[in-house]
């Protein structure tokens, strides 16, 4: 096993495909696969899972690469430190699609000024938040736990070695565009909004109601529509009347003051916190991001 074929496998992980790897790593796709099976033959497992439809990570392959990330990172540091340029320290941070943790992610950076680090922040599903914890790739995830998901996520995290910090709890919240017909109401029900349509964040693969980001996710929707990112939630809130279910933390900081939360009449807790390894300290930055979550609280809709 060496060095460059742990760097290998990890950038045809992050790139999802055999070929874009092989541009990045500036080497033909034939002996990139070479290198990759010579490598699975060494340590005995299947990391990738190849198909007509492209390439995945099996779950063997998942835990490996955690650890080959690990490696390389550390590596880079010996490195730089010894033979090289100084090493910018990482911090990467993964959540469900929440604007509060990305303003709290840009509060940290400023904080902790953008040239001594590198940053990344991946705004992405719930299965995608706990593997990136999970394998390395992001020291925090900030999810939810509610009464209907609790089992689920815990036995999960729990499997993963990782562990759940709460935050802070609330109401579930309609959230929808000030020009909406119900965005003048005190309260609504799920019977007012029956004929409107509900947004929801795709899950991928791993579209199991207890991923999902929002709540109620068995009801029997009319009228539902999936979306994989903020922006086009936004704009379809907008274009279509829809709405959907979350905390009411609104950040106008990032989405302006064209959205209204009103509490659902039929609301559940939703307990907002954050993932980490298991008995893993925080780094510097780690502890200033949880420093800015924490002040959402006070953003909490009673």
């Amino acid at each position: 096993m060496t060095l460059q074929q742990l760097r290998y496998a990890l950038t045809i992980a992050d790139c999802g495909s055999m070929n874009e790897a092989a541009k990045q790593l500036y080497i033909s796709q034939p002996s990139l696969s070479e290198t990759i099976k010579e490598l699975e033959t060494e340590i005995g497992i299947d990391i990738f899972l190849r198909s007509n439809r492209g390439i995945s990570t099996t779950p063997e392959g998942e835990e490996f690469l955690g650890y080959a990330r690990q490696v390389s990172e550390q590596f880079g540091l010996l490195q730089d430190r010894y033979i090289g340029k100084k090493s910018k320290k990482k911090f990467s941070v993964s959540t469900q699609h929440y604007t509060f943790a990305v303003n709290a992610f840009i509060e940290t950076v400023k904080q902790a000024g953008i040239d001594n680090y590198e940053f990344a922040i991946h705004e992405t599903k719930t299965g995608e938040v706990i593997d990136n914890v999970r394998n390395f790739k992001s020291e925090i995830g900030v999810l939810y736990i509610s009464d209907f998901n609790e089992q689920v996520i815990m036995k999960t995290l729990r499997e993963n070695s990782l562990e759940f910090v709460e935050l802070f709890s609330c109401d579930t919240y309609v959230y929808l565009w000030a020009g909406h017909p119900l965005a003048e109401r005190q309260y609504l029900s799920m019977k007012d909004l029956e004929d409107y349509p509900c947004l929801a964040f795709d899950q991928g693969n791993n579209n199991s109601f207890y991923l999902a980001e929002e709540m109620k996710s068995t009801y029997d929707y009319k009228r539902l529509i999936k979306a994989n990112d903020r922006a086009t939630l936004l704009n379809l809130m907008v274009g279509l009347n829809a709405y959907t279910l979350c905390s009411g933390i609104i950040c106008e900081e990032l989405n302006g003051d064209g959205y209204k939360a009103i509490r659902l009449e039929e609301s559940e807790e939703m307990r907002i916190g954050y993932i980490k390894r298991k008995h893993a300290k925080l780094s510097d930055n780690g502890t200033l991001y949880v420093e800015e979550l924490k002040k959402y609280e006070q953003k909490v809709m009673r």
